[in-house]
């Protein structure tokens, strides 16, 4: 059974910066894709970024585009979201997820969740 675990997440000031991180335990066959997603209250949930198993592939939604950095480290079966530069919209529960890569800026079939973790962003 896999699962994922997000932590990282707290409270900073706008054009400051936090790193999550989302630990993976157990194995899975069927997924090679690892991707942040972002929920605020009343909106609807929307990816972040996406890393491909290799991690020599990786993708970022466009409101985060060279403000936040998505990265694995193999050894400790954890994937990372180096978030800098952070504004007040960046504010949401910060979701973990595992899943397939079918090409560029494309991840799906989302298999496993983690519980998420809260970002919050003051003027």
């Amino acid at each position: 059974q896999v699962q994922l675990a997000e932590s990282g997440g707290g409270s900073v000031k706008a054009g400051g910066s936090l790193r999550l991180s989302c630990v993976v335990s157990g194995y899975s066959s069927s997924t090679n894709c690892m991707s942040w997603f972002r929920q605020a209250p009343g909106k609807e949930r929307e990816g972040v970024a996406h890393i491909h198993a290799s991690g020599d592939y990786t993708y970022y939604a466009d409101f985060v585009k060279g403000r936040f950095t998505i990265s694995q480290d193999n050894a400790k079966n954890t994937v990372y979201l180096q978030m800098n530069s952070l504004k007040p919209e960046d504010t949401a529960m910060y979701y973990c997820a595992a899943g397939i890569w079918v090409g560029y800026g494309a991840c799906d079939s989302f298999k496993y969740w983690g519980q998420g973790t809260q970002v919050t962003v003051s003027s």
